[in-house]
């Protein structure tokens, strides 16, 4: 425990985490790849945030397979509405999550 420069006050990382979740602008857009491959790329991810976190927990809420690249979370197939509902519950705000 320590007390975090950026708000003052003493805690752990889940406060920061929560606090940088707020002011997140997260972008979900769908790309095709090779072989007509449909994938869910959600970008915007700030460095406060456990993305490698965020992108197990939505694989498993999904069941589909992805990866982390730079600070994007990339997800097999088309889930670009079921992800905005998925990154909601995990505390993302509604008016946060675009979908291009």
């Amino acid at each position: 425990m320590g007390i975090y420069p950026e708000i003052g006050l003493p805690g752990e990382k889940s406060i920061k985490e929560e606090l940088a979740r707020e002011q997140q602008r997260i972008t979900v857009r769908k790309e095709r790849r090779k072989f007509g491959k449909i994938i869910t790329i959600v970008s915007g991810f700030d460095t406060d945030i456990e993305i490698k976190d965020v992108a197990k927990k939505l694989k498993k809420k999904l069941a589909c397979g992805g990866t982390v690249k730079g600070r994007e979370v990339e997800l097999q197939g088309n889930h670009i509405y079921k992800v905005k509902e998925k990154l909601i519950e995990l505390g993302f705000p509604k008016d946060n999550i675009e979908i291009t």
